[in-house]
């Protein structure tokens, strides 16, 4: 039986092997975490006369090969990340479109109807916090964003238009309803 003392000794020559097997730092500080425990747990498994970096250094081995295994069985077969990767798709002309259409028309209105309308439309932010981020009361953010919306409405309306095209609605945040554009 080994002394948890020596074990420790051993930790830096494994901290680097275990490197070698993960190739990344904070998977090997897990797997050598997890090595010494295991190692300490099953101590009384330990022959007297035998090298304590060989055999702390196979159960690391094993550890990381019983973990590849398990994740490459189970986590990639369900992992989601390489679906959404392949099934993102680049938004459509029109949208682009919409978008520039959109931009131009903000850059045409005052800059405090532009400023309303990012915080409560883009943000997400609630009056009451754009009341405090902007140091004025919930009664002015209100007014200010009907008129913000109806600036850029117009401005949205200037905009020469193909036939059969119909504005974005404008959102005005997570609890409030759809307003026709």
């Amino acid at each position: 039986m080994f002394n948890n003392q020596d074990l420790v000794s051993e930790s830096e020559k494994l901290q680097k092997f275990a490197y070698k097997l993960t190739q990344n730092k904070s998977d090997a500080d897990d797997l050598l975490q997890s090595t010494l425990l295991r190692a300490i747990e099953k101590k009384h498994l330990f022959q007297d006369n035998t090298n304590l970096f060989s055999w702390s250094s196979k159960i690391m081995y094993n550890m990381f090969v019983s973990a590849y295994r398990r994740r490459t069985k189970f986590e990639t077969q369900y992992d989601p990340e390489r679906y959404i990767e392949r099934e993102s798709v680049e938004a459509s002309q029109d949208v682009k479109m919409e978008l520039n259409d959109v931009e131009n028309a903000m850059n045409n209105i005052s800059k405090d109807h532009r400023e309303i309308l990012t915080l409560v439309c883009v943000k997400g932010m609630q009056y009451a916090e754009v009341s405090e981020a902007l140091q004025i009361p919930v009664g002015t953010v209100r007014s200010r964003l009907s008129r913000a919306r109806e600036a850029l409405m117009t401005e949205m309306s200037v905009i020469k238009k193909p036939a059969g095209y119909s504005m974005p609605p404008v959102f005005a945040n997570k609890n409030d309803t759809l307003m026709a554009a």
